[in-house]
């Protein structure tokens, strides 16, 4: 049976691509490896359901046909494929299998059915050049708005595979070598043949036993049973650039799951992606670039004037009130917003002034007003 991603992210399956990303992103965090009650099996299996529907290829290759494959061992032609009829189908083919019809398909082809029916069957993600890539890893990591200001390196904490110290990638065993693995001959793949709705298909599947390196260890490592690899805690540094928005990802290319026998070189490190959130700021609203500040001041202030000391991303700065400003008005302060990411130059502050009337007034201070009426004022 084929697995059900809209099922394992919580979704529906008109699922927008942001609601597929912040269901990926809440799983990710519940079911991490690294978190006290987290779960391996499981978040490997959140990531494989987010890998397929984040993509627009490879989910409405999975809408259209993955619920139709689960039939496929016992259905007749006019059943599955989301109700069309494909009875009378094979009338324009001849060959073995039901109907007449055979297909085949090759493990590495050059895109359309091989492509296709490849993810169904399981073949393994290759890069060009026929690479296999380690997975990548998702991570989410939390700054404060001075941060994003000025830039910062952070060190982040992730539990990973990486290249297995005691045989540096290679899967073999001290003293042991490398052999060609007999069940493919060296091929790296094997070829079944599936009955499906359709007819037989010949598919040439990745080599379980050698796991499509056409080669395998003589005696595998007592450390990482062969695989190259082993899950550890590692600590990345990461430079946050000044200006970087919110919810903005970084992508660090090879800091991902470490591949298959990474020391063959036939496989390739999967990447790092980290999303970074501004935390919510106690003074300042962010707006692009530019930051708002709500200045509190006084009627005296307001009708005389004054000079105020005020917080600014970069430090205190006085600023000037003028007389007679009006509750509502803001004051630009040129270039002390965020950096621009791309480009020279900075945003700047706004700050709105707020007129405070006072709730609470002492005798003398009420006989002062009432004067202040008297005069019009």
């Amino acid at each position: 049976m084929s697995k059900d991603y809209y099922n394992i992210l919580g979704i529906s399956k008109s699922a927008s691509d942001n609601e597929i990303k912040k269901a990926f992103r809440k799983l990710a965090h519940k079911y991490h490896p690294d978190k006290g009650g987290g779960d391996e099996a499981k978040f490997k299996e959140i990531n494989e359901a987010y890998q397929v529907l984040s993509d627009k290829q490879k989910r409405g290759q999975y809408d259209q046909f993955g619920s139709a494959f689960d039939q496929a061992g016992g259905g007749g032609a006019g059943q599955g494929f989301g109700g069309f009829d494909f009875s009378g189908f094979s009338s324009g083919f001849s060959g073995g299998g039901p109907g007449g019809i055979k297909f085949e398909f090759g493990g590495d082809g050059g895109g359309g059915f091989g492509d296709m029916f490849g993810d169904l069957f399981g073949s393994r993600n290759k890069e060009r050049g026929g690479q296999e890539k380690g997975d990548d890893v998702a991570v989410d990591l939390d700054i404060s708005l001075e941060e994003a200001a000025t830039g910062i390196e952070k060190e982040i904490n992730i539990y990973l595979s990486s290249v297995c110290s005691e045989c540096k990638g290679s899967g073999v065993k001290t003293g042991s070598k490398i052999t060609t693995c007999k069940t493919c001959r060296g091929a790296g793949q094997i070829k079944r043949e599936r009955r499906t709705i359709l007819g037989i298909f010949a598919q040439m599947e990745i080599c379980q036993d050698c796991q499509g390196q056409g080669e395998k260890p003589e005696k595998n490592c007592g450390k990482c049973g062969g695989d190259g690899k082993v899950k550890e805690n590692k600590i990345i540094k990461i430079k946050i650039p000044a200006g970087i928005a919110d919810n903005q990802t970084i992508r660090l290319s090879g800091q991902g799951e470490a591949g298959f026998r990474p020391s063959s070189g036939k496989s390739i490190p999967g990447d790092l992606y980290i999303t970074v959130h501004l935390n919510q700021h106690s003074l300042f609203e962010r707006r692009g670039d530019d930051i708002i500040y709500k200045l509190e001041i006084n009627f005296s202030q307001a009708a005389l004037g004054d000079k105020i000391e005020i917080p600014t991303l970069s430090g205190k700065v006085k600023l000037k009130i003028p007389s007679g400003i009006q509750s509502g008005k803001i004051i630009k302060l040129k270039n002390k917003g965020l950096p621009h990411l791309q480009g020279r130059g900075e945003g700047d502050m706004f700050v709105v002034i707020v007129i405070k009337t006072p709730d609470k007034l002492s005798r003398r201070q009420k006989g002062i007003i009432e004067k202040l009426r008297e005069e019009g004022i």
